[in-house]
């Protein structure tokens, strides 16, 4: 009886290990009938499910399969989906693919969106450092905006994993400061929580989060970036993307900036950011999707798709915005490889 019932449990165990098996066989290569596809906590807010549909809607006819939007409330739930296979792609930003790409080097570079040129040489975003305008006078010196004084500050990031929310900001930061003999020693690490180099740090969990910390008070300044607060903010003093520059928050933004209408903050500092890409499992997608995929994203009828690129002047949130001749390319991965230079 004992043997039998050994003999049994062997076979049941046995078996339970081939169903598992063949489920996760299944769910490789592209076989099984879904693809998911994981969202930044800065694109997974109410105000753009519209335009996280419109991408599904285009990503079902390239591949014939549904599609299913994980949202997300941090950037890790998002970095491990992709690198795990429990997200078959992501938009996420080049620091979070560069750690999802180490974690697993199946994740690749799908396509990236284009400049104004509709090429790759002026794909870039850029990373604000800014403070409240009523504060913005004593960020001068000698007339200019300079980062002096943001030492000793409460400071807000968006994530540890941000591209332009802390990476390269951390970065700017360290390599204006450790000129500096008082800080000549400064690194990123330093500037992670208060007591080392600001007096208190804080990270809004997404780009409009840290935006909105540093309009409601909860810190002097802040690090996040132009095309995640575009929707709910327009230029209200001199020209976009440039130190000085002030922009209002519009009347009626939607969350998290409905909360704080009419409020204004000054650009200190701007660095241009390679722009994000939408990311693949070449695991859990096959050949075959990836190659239709690629086509589908960076064909003319993508780029004319105006509730993908929406145009400038429409009042609809979108997620990419059509000033000129912006559309999808394909990129390499050793592309994003200055970011990458920023953590040696």
């Amino acid at each position: 009886m004992k043997k039998w019932f050994v003999l049994m449990f062997l076979f049941s165990f046995a078996a339970i290990l081939s169903a598992c098996s063949a489920d996760a066989q299944s769910g490789s290569g592209g076989s099984d009938d879904t693809l998911t596809i994981a969202w930044y906590p800065n694109e997974s807010g109410a105000d753009l499910k519209g335009a996280r549909e419109e991408i599904g809607k285009a990503v079902e006819e390239a591949t014939g399969k549904k599609v299913e939007h994980k949202t997300t409330t941090d950037y890790i739930i998002a970095i491990e989906s992709i690198a795990n296979g429990n997200a078959d792609i992501a938009f996420m930003g080049a620091q979070g693919y560069i750690e999802a790409n180490a974690k697993n080097d199946k994740v690749q570079p799908l396509v990236v969106p284009s400049g104004a040129s509709g090429t790759i040489d002026d794909a870039v975003y850029h990373s604000w450092l800014a403070v409240q305008k009523e504060k913005a006078e004593s960020y001068k010196d000698g007339g200019e905006f300079k980062i002096d004084e943001i030492k000793d500050k409460k400071f807000s990031f968006v994530s540890n994993s941000s591209t332009s929310g802390f990476k390269v900001p951390s970065d700017g930061i360290v390599s204006y400061f450790s000129k500096m003999d008082e800080y000549k020693d400064l690194k990123a690490e330093d500037l992670l929580e208060g007591g080392k180099f600001f007096s208190e740090v804080q990270y809004g969990g997404s780009h409009q989060g840290s935006a909105v910390n540093l309009l409601t008070g909860k810190s002097d300044a802040a690090a996040f970036c132009d095309t995640c607060v575009q929707n709910y903010v327009e230029l209200s003093e001199g020209d976009e993307n440039t130190a000085g520059s002030v922009y209002k928050v519009k009347e009626d933004a939607a969350e998290p900036f409905n909360t704080v209408p009419g409020k204004e903050f000054t650009l200190i500092s701007v660095t241009p950011v390679l722009n994000a890409p939408f990311t693949v499992n070449t695991e859990t997608v096959s050949e075959e999707d990836i190659k239709s995929l690629k086509e589908t994203f960076t064909s003319d009828e993508m780029a004319s798709n105006e509730n993908i690129f929406v145009p400038e002047d429409s009042e609809t949130s979108g997620l990419f915005y059509k000033t000129d001749k912006e559309r999808f390319l394909e990129v390499e991965d050793a592309w994003f490889d200055p970011i990458r230079e920023l953590s040696k």
